[in-house]
């Protein structure tokens, strides 16, 4: 059976901090991967259910490189184009570990959040 692709009216955005986490494990699982890559690769992971608006990576990457947790080299594309690809850093691994942990713990919290409360 084939599986429905939601509509751009059911795909989110994506919440406010957690793009670096899922860039950063991106990288992590996938090495080196140019901008657009890492988008598609992440609606992807998702099933289509997240889309990942293109400033908003790239503006991400920035931030990231910034930060020291990303590097960027540029190299050619699968079409031959000339990209910038990013890749995680020494730094960027640690930081992946304390963004992991950290989502842990916040969807531990929001899972006892929304367990229905037993009537009394």
């Amino acid at each position: 059976m084939p599986r429905e692709e939601p509509d751009s009216s059911q795909r989110s955005g994506i919440l406010r901090g957690t793009l670096d986490l899922m860039v950063l494990k991106t990288l992590a699982q996938m090495g080196p991967l140019h901008g657009y890559g890492l988008a598609l690769r992440i609606e992807q992971l998702s099933e289509n259910a997240l889309r990942v608006n293109q400033g908003t990576i790239y503006l991400c990457l920035v931030r990231l490189v910034q930060k020291g947790w990303i590097t960027a080299t540029w190299g050619p594309s699968d079409n031959n184009r000339r990209a910038k690809f990013y890749a995680l850093s020494k730094a960027g691994r640690k930081q992946l570990k304390i963004e992991e942990d950290n989502w842990e713990r916040i969807a531990g919290a929001m899972a006892h959040i929304m367990r229905p409360v037993p009537e009394s």
